[in-house]
């Protein structure tokens, strides 16, 4: 049988029932009698049993079903919540994302039966009933059975209660010409079933084998929307017995029953019967089912059909809370389009400003309006792109609880901004660098038990993580209430190691002395653990975030702990920047990076240690020449003042020497790929509304 149309779904909502139960178990951890928790446990581990039984993912099914048989147990009261519980059901939540992981891969759940968690859940549960604890290990593919009791025999038949239009007499009648079998067929799927239209589908697409179906009751678009309760009828044609076919739908797992007989041509409006015996009897007393207003179909599909002919309904669905999932590369597509859109509008701005049509009224109207079209367009389609963090954070509870007991350090994970919204590629790419950094707090940043008591500090140590926006872009902080950052230890270990020279060593300021955490291979770890002291920790940190457009940076109290402070821009593809000359080239430098511009006389300009500086209303700042950097030929021209764009890193500011302002610009940043060996000075190139294309300058590199 072909799920694979429903294989998406089904990963979706795997997915937001195991960080349901992640979240709950954490609670659960300390709060053991929170009869709510529990609820929401065993009603996330029962939703997973449905749905994994639906798509034949037996393995998930039965350790879903132990653990729903554990909660159970809890619920009625015959066992609380120990903590040696909670730890096999984290086991077995590790257990069910290896599933998961398996099906995300090859859409198979793998060979690993875990049998040793189902048997510790079984003797649980055996215990909590009473029993020795010593249950036998299950058979490795058996699934369990919700069979309820059969449908009551005066309610069994419903497919005798479907009317016929005149209009599809016609096709009965040919059936008979044809000698099919004109069958009834009413399917009861089983109470605990979850995703109720996929199992239908199941049923047509079993059907559709053996003949064609002709009709549904409900009708076909509603038992796709899963407007039905557990049971639902067919009028079939077919030149198989109603023996085969009942044997085909109940080999369908989570078929309660299929009832099939000889159907009994009713029309609309008037009683017709039919001198066909019944091949099964039972269930002759049935409810009157309510007119359907089906539009007839004018002739049978054929048998390869993939599947039954939707149904006009007669009542227009409510518009009302809908969403729908789209793939990341559909946006990713029109993304692209906004982004050519725009590049169009440029030209035609640059056009204006410079042949006839820059004094028509009507003609710059236009470009008006379209300016104001494609830049709502943009918004909306960020806005569509856009993904609450919390996608990210909400598995770091877990990762904090486990690295607890791992380091044996009493630890807690505090977090706010939550909603807090990035784009998507960002979110896709930032939770290892957040993973180093909170793996980094945890067995570098904070004491251990002891240690906090003998300094008068609380026993349990904190972890913070912060996300907000700021403008055009967003902070994420991971900081700790540790020892804080030994900036003579670090000093002292970058000598050993030869990272730098003694000279430098008593040159360097304590933050230049930090950054060197964020070198290749630095670890001030003596002992290597699964955890860190590898020293591919904190330079993989920056350099994922450099390679985002964003910068971190380090601030450390000694003995009272550390700050990691991320900055991240909100979008990757469409942003504003100023458009600047250097000689006769054009150079784009991104608005987010720009906090000032100024115009420096040539007498204001200062050496300090052999370099350019500036002194800006108390800040020294230094120059960076760009010409001599890009090594761009220089303009012949006696000024006596320099225009300089003051941009910043953090807190590091830097005043970037232009030759000429252009202005600000909405433009599109393209990749430059491996077309050039690019330096890290350039971090892209748009194409200007005049053909010409202009290097986007990389501000945190330079600075």
């Amino acid at each position: 049988m072909d799920v694979s149309q429903y294989l998406e779904i089904f990963i979706d909502e795997t997915k937001e029932h195991l960080q349901t139960l992640s979240d709950q178990l954490m609670i659960l951890e300390t709060e053991p009698d929170n009869m709510e928790t529990i609820n929401e446990i065993f009603r996330a581990a029962h939703s997973l049993k449905g749905m994994a039984g639906t798509m034949g993912y037996k393995r998930m099914q039965r350790l879903t079903h132990d653990m729903e048989n554990v909660f159970q147990e809890i619920r009625s009261g015959n066992m609380k919540v120990q903590p040696e519980l909670i730890d096999v059901l984290f086991r077995g939540l590790d257990a069910l994302e290896g599933y998961l992981a398996n099906i995300l891969e090859s859409a198979d759940e793998g060979t690993e039966d875990n049998e040793e968690i189902i048997n510790t859940l079984n003797s649980i549960a055996d215990k909590a009933k009473g029993g020795t604890g010593e249950v036998p290990a299950p058979t490795p593919t058996a699934a369990p059975s919700d069979d309820k009791s059969a449908a009551s025999d005066g309610n069994k038949a419903k497919y005798e209660n479907i009317r016929i239009s005149d209009y599809e007499k016609a096709t009965f009648e040919k059936a008979k010409e044809e000698n099919l079998n004109i069958l009834g067929i009413t399917v009861y799927l089983q109470d605990s079933c979850i995703l109720k239209a996929a199992r239908a589908f199941l049923v047509f697409k079993c059907l559709e084998e053996l003949g064609e179906v002709m009709k549904a009751e409900p009708n076909v678009q509603d038992i796709e929307d899963e407007k039905f309760d557990y049971d639902f009828s067919l009028v079939y044609f077919t030149k198989e017995s109603a023996e085969k076919v009942k044997a085909a739908i109940e080999n369908v797992s989570e078929i309660k029953e299929a009832v099939v007989g000889t159907f009994k041509v009713q029309l609309e409006g008037a009683e017709e019967a039919a001198h066909e015996e019944s091949v099964q009897t039972a269930g002759k007393e049935s409810k009157p089912a309510t007119k359907t207003e089906d539009k007839p179909k004018a002739q049978a599909a054929a048998a390869t059909q993939k599947k039954p002919e939707k149904k006009a309904t007669s009542k227009a669905k409510p518009a009302i809370g809908r969403t729908v999932r789209v793939d990341i590369e559909k946006l990713d597509v029109l993304m692209n389009l906004v982004s050519e859109l725009i590049i169009a509008k440029n030209g035609l701005v640059s056009s204006s400003a410079t042949n006839e049509h820059r004094n028509d009224n009507g003609f710059n109207e236009q470009i008006e309006y379209l300016e104001s079209v494609t830049t709502n367009l943009h918004e909306s389609v960020m806005k569509v792109r856009m993904v609450p963090i919390e996608s990210v954070l909400n598995r770091f509870p877990r990762m904090v609880r486990d690295l607890s007991k791992k380091l044996d350090k009493k630890m807690e994970l505090h977090m706010t901004g939550e909603e807090t919204e990035l784009d998507r590629t960002v979110i896709d790419e930032i939770g290892d660098p957040l993973q180093h950094l909170i793996r980094n707090a945890a067995d570098h940043g904070l004491e251990s038990n002891e240690e906090r008591i003998a300094l008068g500090k609380p026993e349990v140590g904190n972890i913070f993580l912060d996300a907000y926006q700021d403008g055009n872009n967003v902070i994420i902080e991971v900081r700790d209430d540790g020892a804080g950052i030994n900036v003579d230890e670090v000093r002292q270990k970058a000598v050993d190691k030869g990272t730098i020279t003694s000279e430098q060593a008593e040159l360097m300021s304590d933050k230049e002395i930090v950054e060197l955490l964020f070198r290749p291979s630095f670890s001030t770890s003596e002992k290597i653990t699964d955890i860190s002291g590898r020293g591919v920790g904190l330079d993989v940190v920056k350099t994922k975030i450099e390679g985002l457009g964003g910068n971190i940076e380090c601030k450390s109290v000694l003995g009272e702990g550390s700050s990691f402070i991320i900055r991240l821009p909100l979008t990757l593809a469409i942003i504003q920047a100023l458009m600047v000359e250097l000689g006769t080239e054009k150079y784009a430098i991104p608005l987010g990076n720009i906090e000032m511009i100024e115009d420096i006389p040539l007498e204001d300009i200062k050496h300090v240690q052999t370099k350019e500086v500036i002194n800006l209303r108390g800040n020294v700042i230094p120059l960076i020449r760009l010409d001599n950097l890009l090594d761009v030929e220089p303009v012949e021209n006696e000024e006596e003042s320099l225009t300089v764009v003051i941009v910043r890193k953090g807190d590091k500011q830097a005043g970037l020497v232009v030759d000429n302002l252009i202005g600000q610009q909405e433009i599109v940043i393209k990749s430059i790929g491996n077309y050039i060996n690019c330096s890290k000075m350039i971090g892209g190139a748009t194409i200007l509304g005049n053909g010409e294309i202009a290097l986007i300058l990389e501000v945190n590199a330079l600075v």
